[in-house]
């Protein structure tokens, strides 16, 4: 059983799944909507994206990578394989184009697809005298400054042994999936997504020795800020976002969980990595 579900705030959402749905009726390929989702194919279900990730075999996502996080993070326990069908502008984590439905479909019926298990990570914000904060996350965790010009002073230890105290902006710790995420933007290593790592990425770090570490994901690493009242913030993906003081713990870790994310043969991550990066290779 398919599940489809759209990003609804995308203007091509409509004829992407009127597509997808035409295409599954023509090949008698079984199929359910999301209630948000029907609409657009001008059918009505009252399916919730939980209850209808139970019945479905494989989640059909369209829209873009934030989509795709969004589905993630609704779901948290069960978590069936997710094929992400781009329809947005960021696609490392889809697998095909809106042009693409007939070749997802012919991947799907034939089970002729690899399946990239992504690693979560668990961030917990441990308070003392005070009940924890548990989150989990796909791309990233990060510890990042308030709306004040100024900036943050945190100190990070692998297994209990120190690293580092960084003066930055903020910090990133990243999955490999969230390795193309903001770590890249801040100047971080690329992973590939069975790396087993972590990256530490600071933000706009004012020493200049202060560059990204990679660290195995069989680590916890722990976080605590050293300047008392400053307004610092731990953000889950994006979503997420919790106030941290001196005296909490930050600590990450790599989740039992994971994503299985569907990739097509012809565009295993290397090939994504080259048509988003515009990688050409060179002509000497």
């Amino acid at each position: 059983m398919i599940g489809l579900v759209a990003h609804l705030g995308k203007k091509e959402a409509r004829a992407a799944v009127r597509a997808m749905v035409e295409a599954l009726e023509a090949r008698n390929m079984p199929f359910l909507l999301e209630k948000a989702t029907a609409p657009l194919a001008g059918r009505k279900t009252g399916l919730t994206l939980a209850a209808l990730a139970r019945k479905a075999d494989l989640l059909v996502v369209m829209g873009g990578d934030g989509t795709i996080l969004r589905v993630v993070h609704a779901l948290k326990d069960n978590l069936p394989p997710i094929f992400g069908i781009n329809i947005g502008s960021l696609g490392f984590l889809t697998c095909a184009g809106a042009g693409d439905i007939e070749r997802a479909l012919d991947s799907i019926a034939a089970s002729d697809y690899v399946v990239s298990r992504r690693s979560l990570l668990s961030a917990q914000l441990v308070r003392p005298n005070a009940r924890g904060t548990s989150m989990f996350g796909l791309n990233d965790v990060v510890v990042s400054r308030g709306e004040r010009s100024e900036l943050v002073k945190v100190r990070v230890e692998i297994d209990q042994a120190v690293l580092t105290d960084y003066n930055a902006d903020g910090l990133i710790i990243a999955t490999p999936t969230g390795s193309t995420a903001y770590s890249l933007s801040a100047g971080g290593p690329i992973l590939m997504p069975d790396s087993g790592g972590f990256v530490v990425t600071p933000i706009c770090p004012h020493v200049l020795t202060n560059r990204s570490t990679v660290v195995s994901d069989r680590s916890v690493l722990e976080a605590r800020l050293l300047v008392p009242e400053q307004e610092v913030f731990v953000t889950v993906d994006g979503r997420e976002r919790k106030a941290m003081r001196v005296g909490d713990v930050l600590r990450v870790s790599k989740s039992e969980r994971e994503l299985p994310l569907i990739m097509l043969p012809e565009r295993l991550f290397p090939e994504v990595l080259r048509q988003k990066l515009k990688w050409s290779g060179s002509n000497i």
